[in-house]
């Protein structure tokens, strides 16, 4: 068997081009073996027989003429034979030429296949190399990004490892424990935010419930003013029967109006002598006021003391004890009411009392503190040579030159009646001319904590005779540095007229002590430090909510790209017109970008930021206020105290960091009374403010951007770790 299968031939593998070779001789043989059977075919069939010859109708004659006639027949016979061969050649050759041409044909679609099975060869490579390339490149990346992962996380080891041996050889600050009373851990909380009310429901059927009408009108609600039920009962009825009437066609008939009208004067003169009402405190006269008539006036007002023996607000000039100077001149400034803040501060400070006042922006605050103090120096001997070198007998602080400026103008306005002398000391100036100007003699002096300090330190001015001091914005002159210059300057003040500690230590009328005003819209707890200092048993008075806008600014916050800011701007500032708007950005250069961006697209528009001279700053500010520029791009520079009248927009470009800082910023519009307009740009960036923002937007009822709402930085306050579940697979490092 071995033999055998060795001697048989082994299978021979041919390739493509010699598998289509071998074909194509095939068929050419089977061509040619087709053709020669045909011809072999052709050339068995029988002939014909030969046509008979015509007739003779004449015999032959002779010989010669037969054998003429055999000829002509071979002859015609030989000349068919030849046809029929030239035919059959005729025929064949047509044949091999149709037989060829078919062959060329079929060459031709086999070299086209080819052809084209070639270039899917060619295009199916090139698809293959491309998959090849790109699967290398992920391949790549994915490794560049495995080891970029590996490098992290063995940093981060590393990081652990030397955080761990610091602990162990330096320690580690861990927050103790705050222990909670039993007292404080079952002690039932009685404040709740306005976040926390659920009785307002948003269904519209229950936004105005329909009220009893207790008797059909007739009846009473305990407790509620009789005459007022009695109004509402008419207006009721009223409107009864003019529905009825309606529903049934009829016209309105004079008859029915006399008795209408009959009816709301009874309710209006309501009296009974056995349900007699009491009148309202505007009605009655300050001798007539009850406990509960004060209740009532501090709620309409919003006014809140905390304190001791706190003297009752006055509820207009007329009932103030100042003097008929200081009300004259209250009269020719054009102050026809007094605000909150006056209403309860200057009772204070006509009894020497230290205040602290927390007050809404733009609520006349300046006034609140001039009045008294002018009255306090009214009291003393006038400023002459022999104790004009012992310095003024009031200072005023404020944070910033603007400010401090503008209080100036307001103290001149009442001062000027009573022949008291104003100066002002801030930087931007010189200082030996403001020196000079204090030498003079002067009862008054309003400056910056700066710039008074280096005047005492150079012998410029001295407070001997000083007990008067006024901190305006405290909080904004602590968060700018300035508390060691103001601890410097109440410690050049005497202190040996200080009140005594003990509250309940009557004051002498006759002496004079010092006595300390500090105002400001936000109270940080660097203030309260600096007023449990210096102050004595200060009145907190607080007109609404510390560090809350006035409810007569609307405010709008706008979720906006970087980019499509000024477009915005431009939007508000063209709608406005010619009305002032303030324009608040965070930083010099920004502000003065905006401005130039704003000039470019034809608003009338100044700057105002600390990086301008002082003649520049006050050349903004009045152009300003005289409508030569209806646009005043500016920092916080102008975010404090600064009354610009009328301020229809207060439009904060780039969001402050602080709450505190946006509620100064929008407060210079809406004041004195009037309603204001501010509106904010927030973007992603401005995490920070977003708790704090949102929680006063709420308190205000203003409507609060979905993307606020929802972003994770308003629901905890900056800085606190929200509750999270414990940490899993800590590394522990041990060292050996």
């Amino acid at each position: 068997m071995k033999r055998a299968a060795d001697g048989m031939e082994k299978p021979k593998f041919l390739t493509r081009e010699e598998r289509e070779k071998l074909a194509l001789e095939r068929r050419q043989a089977a061509v040619t073996d087709q053709r020669r059977s045909a011809l072999d075919l052709l050339q068995s069939l029988p002939r014909p027989p030969p046509p008979p010859p015509p007739p003779l109708s004449n015999p032959p004659r002779d010989s010669s003429s037969s054998h003429h006639r055999d000829s002509s027949d071979r002859d015609r016979d030989r000349d068919r034979d030849r046809d029929r061969d030239r035919d059959r050649d005729r025929d064949r050759e047509r044949r091999r030429d149709d037989d060829s041409r078919r062959d060329r044909d079929r060459d031709r679609d086999r070299d086209r296949g080819d052809s084209s099975r070639r270039d899917r060869d060619r295009e199916r490579g090139d698809r293959d190399r491309d998959r090849d390339r790109e699967r290398g490149d992920r391949d790549r990346e994915r490794g560049d990004r495995e080891k970029d992962r590996l490098e992290k996380i063995a940093e981060r080891e590393r990081e652990k490892e030397l955080d761990a041996i610091k602990e162990q050889y330096l320690g580690s600050k861990k927050p103790k424990k705050r222990v909670i009373k039993p007292s404080e851990k079952f002690r039932f909380s009685f404040d709740w935010e306005n976040t926390e009310d659920t009785s307002r429901d948003m269904n519209s059927l229950y936004q105005s419930p329909h009220e009893a009408r207790l008797l059909y009108g007739r009846g009473f609600l305990a407790g509620i003013d009789r005459r007022e039920q009695k109004k509402v009962a008419a207006a009721h009825e009223k409107e009864t029967r003019a529905e009825q009437r309606r529903k049934a066609g009829l016209d309105d008939r004079p008859e029915d109006d006399a008795v209408d009208k009959k009816e709301a004067d009874a309710a209006a003169k309501y009296d009974a002598f056995d349900m007699r009402v009491d009148r309202h405190w505007t009605q009655k006269s300050l001798d007539e006021m009850t406990e509960r008539d004060w209740r009532i006036f501090r709620e309409d007002f919003n006014i809140s003391y905390k304190g001791s023996k706190v003297p009752r607000p006055m509820r207009k000039w007329s009932e103030s004890k100042l003097g008929t100077e200081l009300l004259r001149a209250v009269e020719k400034a054009g102050y026809k009411e007094p605000s909150p803040i006056q209403m309860a501060s200057i009772p204070l400070g006509l009894q020497q009392r230290d205040v602290i006042g927390i007050a809404e922006t733009g609520s006349g605050k300046t006034a609140a503190f001039v009045l008294p103090m002018l009255s306090y120096i009214t009291r003393l001997p006038p400023i002459s040579e022999e104790n004009e070198a012992e310095g003024p007998y009031a200072v005023v602080m404020a944070p910033t030159r603007e400010l401090a400026q503008q209080i100036e103008e307001e103290t001149v306005k009442f001062a000027t009646y009573l022949g008291i002398k104003v100066v002002s000391i801030v930087g931007g100036q010189s200082i030996e001319e403001q020196g000079f100007k204090i030498r003079q003699g002067c009862e008054v002096v309003i400056a910056t904590p700066g710039r008074l300090l280096d005047c005492l330190e150079r012998r410029y001015a001295v407070l001997n005779q000083c007990n008067y001091v006024v901190l305006d914005e405290a909080d904004r002159m602590i968060d700018m540095g300035f508390e060691p210059q103001v601890v410097g300057v109440l410690d050049a003040m005497p202190s040996s007229n200080l009140k005594p500690e003990n509250e309940d230590e009557e004051l002498d009328a006759k002496t004079i002590y010092r006595t300390t005003y500090m105002f400001s819209a936000t109270m940080p707890p660097a203030v309260e430090r600096l007023a449990r200092k210096y102050l004595r048993n200060p009145v907190v008075v607080t007109i609404g909510t510390a560090g809350k806008a006035t409810d007569l600014i609307t405010q709008n916050v706008i979720m906006t790209k970087e980019s499509e800011k000024m477009s915005r701007l431009q939007k508000i500032l063209t709608d406005l017109g010619d009305k002032p708007a303030i324009v608040f950005c965070n930083t010099k250069k920004s502000a003065d970008a905006r401005a130039k961006d704003l000039d470019k697209a034809g608003f009338r528009v100044t700057t105002l930021h600390g990086g301008k001279s002082q003649e520049q700053r006050e050349t903004s500010l009045d152009g300003f206020r005289n409508r030569r520029f209806t646009v005043l791009v500016a920092t916080d520079v102008a975010g404090r105290g600064i009354d610009i009248p009328d301020v229809a927009h207060v439009i904060n470009y780039e969001m402050p960091s602080s709450i505190d800082t946006y509620t100064h910023r929008i407060g210079r519009t809406g004041r004195a009374g009037k309603k204001g307009l501010a509106t904010s740009f927030l973007t992603l960036e401005n995490t920070d403010i977003f708790f704090d923002l949102k929680h006063m937007l709420i308190q205000s009822n203003s409507p609060v951007p979905p993307e606020l709402a929802r972003h994770e930085a308003s629901k905890f306050k900056p800085g606190s770790v929200p509750d999270r579940p414990p940490r899993r697979n800590d590394t522990v490092y041990a060292t050996h």
